[in-house]
């Protein structure tokens, strides 16, 4: 069985924020499944495929960003999934809003979740999938434009990213971390792109 877990912090306050779209993708992957969330025998809410092979748990850590190790590593041991099989989903505000980046293992690179993720797994062999935020004003303070909602200009760019990201939650689910990273590293696709251009000259 695959591990997706994305990041987010629970609470109405924090839906629609840079931070909460490792959220948003996989709510996006369970509506896609139609899968629906229920209470996990940990802090965390999951949707699970039924049926299949290989089976996907899709997860919500309720532990706050900074314990998500917490309900990670409880899920890996409650249903004796390999670290093989786990993936991370993301917000990376130093990536191009709209960019994806996949690893199969690395540095925390910052984020407050991976590294509580590292630091209770205790390996940086973990594959995750990061999603460009974008930084910003530079001159504003990270944890506030982390925890700031997108512009109206970012709204398309964003929903094309997440959905993007959903589809490398598949890839992920049934190729594995080599092929997402053969796949959907690097600029955004050209098709994406004349999509959207299309789209805002329409």
């Amino acid at each position: 069985m695959r591990l997706i877990v994305g990041l987010g912090n629970p609470g109405r306050k924090y839906q629609g924020t840079r931070h909460n779209v490792g959220f948003d993708v996989v709510g996006e992957v369970a509506t896609r499944h139609s899968l629906e969330f229920e209470s996990a025998p940990t802090e965390a809410v999951i949707a699970r495929t039924r049926g299949v092979d290989p089976g996907m748990l899709v997860v919500k850590p309720l532990t706050f960003m900074n314990r998500s190790g917490l309900a990670v590593a409880a899920l890996v041991r409650y249903y004796r999934i390999t670290l093989d099989d786990v993936l991370i989903v993301a917000e990376d505000v130093e990536l191009p809003l709209g960019r994806l980046r996949a690893r199969a293992s690395g540095g925390d690179g910052g984020h407050n979740g991976l590294a509580s993720i590292i630091d209770v797994l205790g390996t940086e062999r973990v594959s995750r999938l990061r999603v460009g935020v974008g930084r910003g004003d530079v001159r504003r303070d990270l944890a506030a434009h982390v925890l700031s909602r997108f512009e109206t200009s970012e709204e398309l760019a964003i929903r094309d990213s997440i959905a993007r990201a959903a589809d490398a939650v598949d890839a992920f689910v049934g190729n594995g971390i080599g092929y997402v990273m053969n796949r959907f590293n690097g600029p955004e696709p050209e098709s994406s792109v004349a999509d959207k251009e299309n789209s805002e000259h329409s």
